[in-house]
């Protein structure tokens, strides 16, 4: 299975490059990055891609999206429609398919700002309406743990305390205010609350193209059972592959936040109690 992936690999390289001519470029032969340059409009993003062995056979090709212009909910939107070409096309070699996906939504999003600009349409005025009442919700404390570094990756947590999804949201647009936050390679993140006056517990992740990573981040939640909180995971990836790794950091880095911020208990005075009866 090795030999055909590398094969296939080979060919889509070959095929990647025919196409894109200069914008496509090798950026380590050793760990098999490339690079595509994609421009609509004023707009410009580069796909970085690293195919590892098991691609395209048995897992997608590990990516990092750079574009500045493109923040918030709509770069996961973006994000989210990446993962779902590579669950309808499993197997397959889609790196093809989610350039031009970008393309795409680059086009899409560029005549739907000129429609606001020129108040023709209400290309996504619901949305924006909804966000301006959303902006109204009070952004909750952040706080931001320490960096877990490890070949060349780094991972940060931040958390905050929420009570509603309209406060979630507003966690995260503030995080993606910030540069650096914004650019990471992925942004997981998992939470769990009761809304006031309800006793129902509203829970959900997002794995932000790190395959699992929310759902690992939310069991760890359920585990200590913390609740009306937020946990949001930064990672920038630096080219080297961690394997298993990445989910301990990430797993680290999550428990690290939520201690500090004392939303795991320690039993160790009740441990003293007994020994003194």
């Amino acid at each position: 299975m090795a030999d055909s992936n590398l094969s296939l690999q080979v060919d889509e390289v070959e095929a990647l490059s025919a196409i894109y001519g200069t914008d496509f470029h090798t950026e380590s032969e050793e760990h098999r990055t490339y690079s595509i340059d994609i421009a609509e409009g004023s707009n410009t993003a580069l796909l970085q891609v690293t195919m590892p062995p098991e691609y395209p056979g048995e897992s997608p090709p590990i990516y990092m999206l750079s574009a500045p212009w493109l923040k918030g909910m709509k770069r996961q939107e973006l994000c989210g429609y990446l993962e779902e070409i590579y669950l309808e096309n499993a197997g397959e070699s889609i790196v093809y398919m989610w350039v031009e996906k970008i393309r795409e939504f680059m086009t899409e999003q560029a005549e739907c700002e000129l429609v606001v600009e020129d108040e023709t349409s209400n290309c996504d005025a619901v949305d924006m309406h909804k966000l301006n009442l959303e902006e109204e919700v009070p952004c909750p404390e952040i706080y931001s743990g320490d960096i877990i570094s490890d070949r060349k990756s780094h991972f940060q947590p931040h958390l905050a305390a929420v009570k509603s999804t309209a406060e979630v949201q507003s966690v995260l647009r503030k995080l993606y205010q910030n540069k650096k936050v914004a650019n990471a390679t992925h942004n997981m993140y998992a939470y769990r609350f009761i809304p006031d006056g309800s006793s129902n517990l509203h829970q959900d992740c997002e794995d932000d193209g790190e395959d699992h990573a929310g759902g690992r981040m939310l069991h760890l939640l359920q585990i200590v059972d913390a609740q009306n909180v937020l946990v949001v995971v930064s990672r920038w990836y630096g080219g080297i592959h961690l394997g298993p790794d990445r989910f301990k950091h990430i797993n680290n880095a999550s428990r690290q936040i939520l201690e500090s911020c004392g939303y795991i208990k320690h039993h160790e005075s009740g441990k003293k109690n007994k020994k003194t009866k």
